[in-house]
């Protein structure tokens, strides 16, 4: 199957297996409503891998009395120095828009479709070569 004709499963449980852990630390940066993690292992600061997590909380607009989306985004940096000498940040990012009054179990398969669309094999050669088939 391919991107044109995808399938994912809606209730799947997603979770890792094999591999070993890579562990993440605070540095103590300033992130309004969010927080920056790296990995303490990796000796070189040039390279060494980060997440930004940020959280904007659901708010009233005051004109509809209604309140809008919450918004939630996690990033991860991992820089490469080039041939050059220039260092670029390779980067996935992650994020998630829902009202408050969508519920936690839709939230939920939310997340875990889009845990597919990274992983499924019908995305497979979407990242790999960015086919649309």
């Amino acid at each position: 199957m391919a991107l044109k004709n995808m399938s994912l499963q809606t209730g799947a449980t997603i979770a890792p297996s094999g591999g070993s852990a890579l562990v993440f630390a605070d540095v103590g940066v300033t992130i309004p409503n969010g927080l920056q993690l790296v990995v303490p292992a990796d000796a070189d600061y040039q390279t060494r891998r980060m997440i930004t997590a940020k959280y904007r909380p659901p708010t009233v607009n005051a004109a509809t009395n209604v309140y809008g989306k919450d918004k939630k985004s996690i990033c991860l940096a991992f820089p490469q120095v080039l041939s050059t000498g220039q260092v670029v940040f390779n980067t996935i990012r992650i994020e998630r828009e829902v009202h408050p009054s969508f519920s936690a179990a839709n939230a939920l398969d939310l997340n875990v479709l889009g845990a597919q669309l990274l992983t499924d094999a019908d995305t497979v050669n979407f990242w790999a070569t960015g086919s649309l088939s």
